[in-house]
């Protein structure tokens, strides 16, 4: 790892006796470049309680039964806040929106709205950022790293000022947009089941095989587009408009419904209210239909 450019990169000792007693923690920094270094890193502390055990028996202070050294666990975290990725895109606000049912300073405004509710309101937050990993989470998932630990990582940073908050956020300043992420990521595109997954190496391979400090930056990109996207629709035609038409679509699937079908069906129920029951008596009909 040294000779690649990467390894230990800082070690300190940090007083936690005011949490738990007699509590101090090891905390290392490592830099794993393009590996994922899971198996890398643990190995390494657990050498440090290996270590530190046998150094201790050299001191006096820690030679009798009572005072012995206690290594309690060695384990990599998966909270990187060093180890941050920042998104962001900016426009004029006029290029912002081109629909022709709200005008794109209105867009704008709504859109810097509804960033702030998830900035202040965890009962907000929490399905904003839901759907920011919406994103992420596919292309980590893709390329064989652990969504549930980015997954992880990322809701301790949403809380790290004592209160649960968005990861995006938007500013409207001289008539510029400006829309970001900022999210702690720790990828890897060299490891794990990166080389033998054959989906986790077609997914590499499809974005050109990155470096890992590449592909974080592609994994923030997707969850700033994805939140792009969500709060597009809450704030214009609503939310439950993708996720009908979306619905319907799996529902005309179930019923082996074929292309013509499909069509009459998507367009009939652009006036009409999806329900299962709905879905399935106009389908019926229009089969009797062409029956008769």
């Amino acid at each position: 790892m040294e000779r690649r450019g990467g390894g230990i990169m800082d070690i300190q000792l940090k007083d936690k006796t005011q949490d738990i007693s007699v509590y101090y923690q090891l905390h290392a920094t490592f830099e794993t470049l393009d590996a994922m270094g899971a198996n890398f890193i643990n190995s390494c502390l657990e050498q440090f309680a290996t270590t530190f055990k046998a150094e201790a028996k050299n001191f006096e202070a820690f030679s009798s039964e009572e005072k012995s050294i206690d290594i309690i666990m060695s384990i990599l975290t998966n909270y990187v806040p060093e180890c941050l990725v920042r998104a962001e895109v900016n426009c004029n606000v006029k290029e912002l929106y081109e629909g022709k049912d709200i005008l794109p300073e209105v867009f704008a405004e709504k859109f810097l709205q509804a960033v702030k509710i998830a900035e202040v309101e965890p009962y907000r937050a929490v399905t904003h950022n839901k759907g920011i990993m919406n994103g992420i989470d596919a292309v980590v998932l893709a390329t064989g790293n652990d969504f549930r630990a980015v997954e992880a990582g990322a809701h301790a940073y949403a809380s790290r000022h004592g209160k649960y908050s968005s990861l995006t956020h938007a500013t409207i300043e001289n008539d510029i947009f400006k829309f970001w992420i900022e999210i702690p990521l720790s990828l890897g595109t060299i490891g794990g089941i990166t080389a033998l997954h054959p989906l986790a190496k077609l997914s590499l391979e499809l974005l050109n095989n990155p470096s890992a400090k590449e592909l974080m930056k592609i994994v923030a990109v997707a969850g700033l587009a994805q939140n792009f996207a969500a709060i597009h629709s809450l704030t214009t035609t609503g939310i439950q408009q993708g996720h009908m038409k979306m619905h319907l679509i799996n529902m005309l699937n179930q019923y082996n419904a074929n292309t013509s079908e499909k069509n009459a069906l998507i367009e009939h129920f652009k006036t009409n209210v999806v329900t299962h029951n709905a879905v399935v008596e106009a389908l019926n009909e229009l089969r009797l239909a062409i029956d008769d």
